[in-house]
């Protein structure tokens, strides 16, 4: 013979499982990473006391302004990320919650992680280095370019990497800098033959490159939407698509003559 609960039992029951529910969700690891803007560094300069792009074998111009390229940070792989941090994170304009095996590939540990981002630094420095050649209509056998960013991974600095070398062999083209002696930073991956491609991130990136002193960023144009989600006053936004529109939309922005795209 069965019983029949009280409206304030049949509460209690119910309420049990939803609380035991919430203590575990509250205490257990979850499959997130907390990310932050990174550090931004000057692709024209020097990274940790040696200059980030060295070329031979043709002559390399001396540049005024600076092309940072922008970086978020991200909790370790192995770290452990809980509601609290979740729930804090997704109040927090300086911060955002990514999925994890959007910052991190999965069913790697930090060492395999970390040598994956190294490869694809490398590919991307090699990518970067063909694109900017390509576009200057210079041979690879005569112009040797060393790229060097230390404590960086992945392909994200790409398009910098690239523009950077066009600015120290050829300027804007007409003997002056591509960068008009401002600050530019931004984000992009980039292929051998000039395309640009989105990165992820980009909200963040946008925060410090504002912090470090920017006055321009140049964003891939697939991700103008997120850009402008929280966008630092004073920093405007260029959308791009390829390394030879990007110094086309530079130079006018230079020259004051010619459209500049915007998002």
């Amino acid at each position: 013979m069965l019983s029949r609960l009280t409206r304030p039992q049949a509460l209690v029951v119910c309420a049990v499982p939803f609380v035991a529910l919430l203590v575990t969700a509250a205490v257990a690891p979850l499959p997130f990473s907390v990310a932050q803007p990174g550090m931004t560094a000057n692709v024209l300069g020097e990274n940790q006391g040696t200059p980030v792009i060295t070329i031979s074998g043709a002559d390399a111009r001396d540049t005024t302004g600076q092309l940072r390229m922008t970086t978020i940070e991200a909790t370790n792989p192995d770290a452990d990320v809980r509601l609290g941090d979740v729930i804090d994170g997704w109040f927090r304009s300086d911060q955002a919650i990514m999925p994890h095996d959007s910052v991190y590939p999965s069913g790697q540990n930090t060492k395999e992680i970390e040598q994956h981002n190294t490869e694809q630094m490398q590919e991307s420095q090699d990518a970067a280095t063909e694109a900017a050649l390509r576009y200057l209509g210079r041979s690879d056998d005569g112009v040797k370019v060393t790229l060097k960013l230390a404590d960086v991974g992945g392909p994200s600095a790409g398009l910098l990497f690239s523009l950077g070398i066009v600015d120290k062999l050829n300027g804007d083209g007409s003997g002056g800098d591509l960068t008009g002696g401002r600050t530019i930073a931004g984000t992009g991956t980039i292929e051998p033959d000039g395309t640009v491609g989105a990165v992820g991130g980009v909200a963040l990136k946008t925060q410090a490159a504002r912090r470090d002193g920017a006055t321009v960023f140049l964003v891939p144009k697939d991700e103008c939407a997120e850009a402008r989600s929280d966008l630092p006053t004073g920093l405007r936004l260029i959308p791009v698509t390829t390394l030879k529109s990007t110094v086309g939309a530079l130079v006018a922005l230079e020259s004051g003559k010619g459209d500049v795209p915007s998002c």
